[in-house]
Parts: C-alpha cells; structure tokens; sequence
C-alpha cells in the first residue's frame, strides 16, 4: 500500500487556537483531510480524533505532530501509544520540534536507543509541565478566594417587588411563567430562595405545585394556604420576608 502521512493536533480547550500547528503541519506537506484534532486534556488519550487516527494508520505510515507534549503530558501513556504506533502498527513518528525523536532515521540498534532515552526525558518534562499548570492554578484559584473573589455564576436576587408577585402567584393572578420572566430566574431557582427566606423566617408555607403546561396555556391549580406557626407571629403570605 502507498505511505500516508497524517498530522495530529491537540489543546487542552476548545477555546484555544490549533492555527499555529496546523500551519506547521502544512508545511510539512499534510493535506487538510489526515489533520486529526482533539481539544481535550492531554492526561490520556480517551480522545475521539486520536482514537480515528490510530485505526486509520497502517504499516509505513508517518505521522507527524509538533511537539510531544501536543502528543500528551502523561509520560506513562506516551511511551505506551509510541509502542503502540511504531511496533503494533509499525508506522513512523516524526516529532517536527525535535529532530531526535523521528522514528525514520536511525532504525538500528543505538537509533533506536537514542530515540527511546530522548522520548523517554521529554515525555517526562511533558508530564512534570502539566503538574505545574495545575500547581500554578490551584495558587491563583486560592490567592483569588483569599482577595475575596467569587467563582461560578454570579448570585441572583429576587427582585424588590417579590412580595406582591409572589402574592399574585399564590393567588392564581400569576402563572408560573409569567413570575420566571419577572423574577429572571427559573422556577426550580425560585422554589428554592422561597423555602430559604420561609426558613430564615421561621415559616413553614406550603409551596404549590408547579403548573402544568398544555396546549399553549398554562392549568390553573388551586393555591394552597400557607402553613404558618402561630409562634411565628406571622398572619398573611403577604408579610414573608
């Protein structure tokens, strides 16, 4: 069968550019279709387009990648996908940002231990890189929560007119839908901040069910009366605060 050769690109998120290596790789003569990219974690190799790519390869294809760490960044992983590639399948690699590592030149024995011992260090400096970014993020990540800075969405509140809407609500005068558009938040959101300003209030009120939805409109349910202690000193749903 005719040699192939194929290009493989990887980052770690699919908010990072490939441009940079597909560009290397054309350079190097890969055409567009045996460009194989995967935007994932370099920890393994569970990645959809390197899995494609290792069943389309076939004895004396050469595969070319720019670095080893776009390979991988776990040094027990590499060394097993290299065996994989060059003895299994007995095709060629050819690592274009270190001349040492092409398994093209050098096919005898010290070739090969070169190649290994060469592999074998930058496969490890791969790894021991990758556990320094995570280092470095889990600083920043504790230095940031230390200054006071908040992860993850942002907190809602409810809105100011919350009471009278809630009141209309429990009335049947407000559907369901019509209180999540008001509120800007989910139903399951509001349940939910509900119980916790009943709780920080001592109330116990039954919330109703939610209201179906059929045919364009919502089904009325029958508002149930709220439950309240009379240790609370709380009389109407209208005073829940």
């Amino acid at each position: 069968m005719e040699q192939q050769f194929y290009g493989y690109m990887r980052v770690s998120s699919v908010e990072q550019n490939v441009e940079r290596q597909r560009q290397e790789l054309v350079r190097w003569g890969i055409v567009e279709k045996h460009i194989y990219t995967d935007k994932v974690s370099g920890k393994d190799f569970n990645r959809p387009a390197y899995r494609r790519l290792l069943r389309r390869l076939k004895p004396g294809d050469l595969l070319y990648v720019k670095s080893i760490d776009r390979l991988g960044r776990n040094y027990t992983e590499i060394i097993e996908q290299w065996r994989i590639i060059t003895r299994e399948k007995n095709a060629d690699i050819k690592i274009i940002d270190m001349p040492l590592l092409d398994t093209t030149y050098g096919k005898d024995l010290l070739g090969t231990f070169i190649s290994d011992l060469v592999l074998s260090v930058l496969s490890y400096a791969a790894e021991l890189e990758r556990d320094h970014i995570r280092s470095r993020q889990a600083e920043g990540i504790a230095a940031a929560k230390a200054r006071g800075v908040r992860f993850g969405r942002p907190v809602k509140n409810l809105p100011d007119n919350f009471d009278e809407l809630y009141t209309a609500w429990r009335r049947g005068e407000l559907s369901s839908a019509d209180l999540e558009k008001e509120c800007d938040m989910a139903l399951g959101v509001i349940y939910r901040k509900i119980r916790e300003r009943q709780q920080s209030s001592g109330m116990n009120a039954a919330l109703p069910p939610v209201r179906k939805y059929r045919r364009g409109r919502f089904i009325k349910a029958a508002p149930r009366p709220p439950v309240i202690p009379p240790e609370s000193g709380v009389t109407k749903p209208e005073a829940l605060e």
